[in-house]
């Protein structure tokens, strides 16, 4: 039986699957160029210890390119999540990875209209996209990652419910912008988009779902739990707060 991948190995399943338009070095640092797409294409991420003058040049780095300094803190990075916050850098959104084998989540296949394949994305799923701030500069993450992927539109009662994309990784498949309009939202539309993820894993040759919710996302977080889903890891982001 395959094992849930742990921290370390979810850490290159969020960047295989959500890549940053390019990254660079400075110091221990790897900075990425989000050109827009978010925090976790946006944020640095250390590769060994850290020093003060190290952060002061990675906030350099990133001003260069346009971004405001933020950093990403993995588990096992008490130190530099310490010196950070000596340095004025205040936490800001922790989030949860959560995974499961995707047999365990492919029990039973969802209602066909409630969640189908889509790609390149339709105009309505970046419409859908959009009323939950996923704008084009996301949608254009979507299209940088390059192992197998797709999108997932569903239409329920009649009318657009929700959508999402899904890329693989190592076997990995992992759902990223799941978006439920505000009208469909607790009928059974989230789960079910999960589910047909979990079964386009199988088919193109993966073994386990994956999924990131930030900690706040409460109503996100139990339907991941109510799928079964195990927490295989976390991190969470620094930045100094603004004037």
């Amino acid at each position: 039986m395959t094992s849930l991948p742990d921290a370390a190995q979810m850490y290159d399943v969020v960047e295989g699957t959500w890549p940053p338009f390019a990254t660079s070095e400075s110091g221990p640092f790897t900075i990425r160029d989000g050109r827009g797409g978010g925090k976790r294409v946006s944020a640095a991420t250390a590769n060994g210890p850290v020093t003060a003058e190290d952060i002061w040049r990675a906030e350099g780095a990133m001003a260069a390119l346009g971004q405001g300094a933020l950093f990403q803190i993995r588990e096992g990075e008490d130190a530099l999540d310490a010196l950070l916050a000596e340095m004025g850098y205040e936490v800001v959104d922790p989030v949860t990875m959560f995974a499961a084998r995707a047999a365990d989540i492919a029990t039973e296949r969802p209602p066909r209209t409630a969640a189908i394949p889509a790609w390149e994305p339709l105009r309505i799923m970046e419409e859908m996209w959009a009323t939950g701030g996923i704008g084009p500069d996301r949608v254009e993450v979507m299209k940088r990652a390059v192992g197998p992927k797709t999108g997932f539109v569903s239409r329920w009662r009649d009318q657009p419910a929700g959508t999402s994309f899904l890329a693989m990784h190592n076997g990995v498949g992992m759902v990223h912008a799941l978006e439920i309009l505000p009208a469909q939202r607790r009928q059974g539309v989230g789960k079910w988009l999960m589910q047909r993820a979990a079964f386009w894993v199988l088919e193109h040759g993966g073994h386990t779902l994956a999924v990131i919710c930030t900690t706040r996302n409460t109503g996100a977080n139990g339907l991941y739990a109510s799928l079964g889903m195990s927490v295989v890891g976390t991190y969470h982001y620094r930045q100094k707060p603004t004037a």
